[in-house]
């Protein structure tokens, strides 16, 4: 029998853990996992509330993933990418289908450049904008997360990036986010902050001359920043301004793509259909490494009759393609799209019914299954739990709170004062209610320092 306590020792000795201080750390030690569940060696088990990072969509330990990556492992696990495969070109094809607009033609998002996963497509979706247009500036939102290569975090707003950005991709501009709880322009309605957001981003598009601003990139809806949502008219507002001045535009969908928003894509709760769109988590459920950038035709065609300046060793990895064929297949077969919507709006009742017992609870914002839970001190002053990009000391309450979900058998995203409910698309009423169970005991930690 293998015993826990050596690989534990053999985790925190041999391995290093992201975004972590690396002594004192005390990490589930996972030994199965099945739907939306996982089961840690001691035997306790814990029901996943975040999809681990907001990837495992179709659930854990899907056998049909399993087989469809054994069998393309029997024919061939690994080709170079100058070459073709099955798994690669139907993988294409379907996401041509199921990308925002029509599948083929003058405006189609048609063509997929796959890479090993989310920042990389982010980096080759910006160096592909850059080689287009001739252009060099990228315009980003503060509060938003595009990865954690250079290039991804210069491009994302998140705290994180900091401690980098002496070597950070320079040309990128960054632009207040459409955030109506805490309105930059203390707007009234939702309607209101997208108008201001609008205007504010099209003043920063003449100081900066759109001559040479290459593209515009904001994620299809916003996920680990908050899941600050975008308010009516704003995607297609960027969208005008982009291409008033003949601007790109990129779809960020590595978080809220394949489902996660009750749409295919997050963009497409918006009527918009972006030049470049980049994909990973979802794409393979979290399975297998895979990412990708599919791009409008035109912008392909561009690189007809000269050579495409980007590449990776393992893009179009054959196993990966296979691995999503049998993700995607399952999105379809057990209509866990429609399942995410359906969720997300049991999601919305329940926790409008945690709010009026939880005093803590000062917003909610929430996409099909991607939402967060934002926890305030007082709800007329909305003072946060705790600060954005809150220092260790002023994490108190909510450092109890995390402590509190994951002692009741809860695993999920907790970040300064936001709770994230992004479970599995496969989730039933049945699991919504025993998450939410587990939520509300928790709340009550936070309640105590509400004033």
């Amino acid at each position: 029998m293998t015993d826990p306590k050596q690989i534990l020792k053999d985790n925190l000795e041999h391995t290093i853990f992201s975004w972590s201080k690396q002594s004192g750390l005390d990490p589930l030690n996972i030994a199965s996992a099945k739907g939306i569940y996982l089961y840690e060696r001691s035997g306790k088990r814990f029901i996943d509330f975040s999809s681990e990072l907001m990837n495992v969509n179709i659930g854990h330990g899907h056998p049909k993933v399993a087989e469809a990556v054994a069998k393309q492992m029997a024919e061939v696990s690994y080709v170079h990418p100058g070459m073709i495969t099955e798994a690669r070109g139907k993988l294409g094809k379907k996401l041509a289908e199921i990308t925002p607009g029509p599948s083929s033609g003058p405006g189609s998002l048609s063509r997929t450049f796959f890479t090993n996963g989310g920042t990389e497509a982010v980096e080759h979706a910006m160096k592909l904008a850059r080689l287009y247009t001739g252009r060099h500036k990228i315009i980003t939102l503060y509060q938003s997360y595009h990865g954690a290569t250079y290039g991804g975090l210069s491009a994302g707003g998140d705290p994180r990036g900091l401690p980098h950005d002496s070597q950070g991709v320079p040309n990128i501009i960054h632009v207040e986010n459409p955030y109506f709880y805490r309105c930059p322009w203390n707007s009234k309605t939702p309607e209101e902050c997208s108008e201001n957001a609008l205007a504010h981003l099209e003043r920063v598009v003449k100081y900066e001359g759109p001559q040479y601003i290459a593209a515009i990139m904001m994620e299809g809806e916003s996920g680990s920043s908050g899941c600050i949502k975008y308010p009516p008219g704003y995607w297609k507002g960027v969208k005008a301004i982009a291409d008033r001045y003949g601007i790109l535009t990129i779809a960020d969908e590595v978080m809220s793509g394949f489902g996660r928003t009750g749409k295919w894509f997050g963009i497409d709760h918006h009527g918009v259909v972006p030049d470049i769109l980049c994909m990973a988590k979802g794409i393979t459920s979290g399975y297998i490494p895979l990412g990708g950038l599919i791009v409008r035709e035109e912008i392909i065609k561009h690189f007809d009759d000269k050579p495409l300046p980007i590449g990776l060793t393992y893009s179009a990895h054959a196993v990966a393609c296979a691995a999503a064929n049998a993700v995607i297949s399952i999105y379809e077969e057990e209509n866990l799209v429609e399942n995410a919507a359906r969720m997300g709006r049991y999601v919305e009742k329940c926790v409008a019914q945690l709010a009026q017992k939880h005093p803590s609870i000062g917003d909610f914002r929430n996409t099909g299954l991607l939402g967060c839970i934002e926890l305030v001190k007082n709800r007329d002053t909305k003072e946060p739990m705790a600060p954005w990009n809150a220092k260790p000391e002023e994490m108190g309450v909510m450092n109890k709170v995390a402590a509190k979900i994951t002692e009741l058998g809860m695993f999920t995203f907790v970040r300064w004062n936001w709770i994230f409910v992004a479970p599995p698309l496969c989730i039933d009423e049945a699991g919504v209610d025993e998450g939410m169970e587990i939520i509300s005991q928790a709340l009550s930690v936070a309640d105590e320092a509400c004033s």
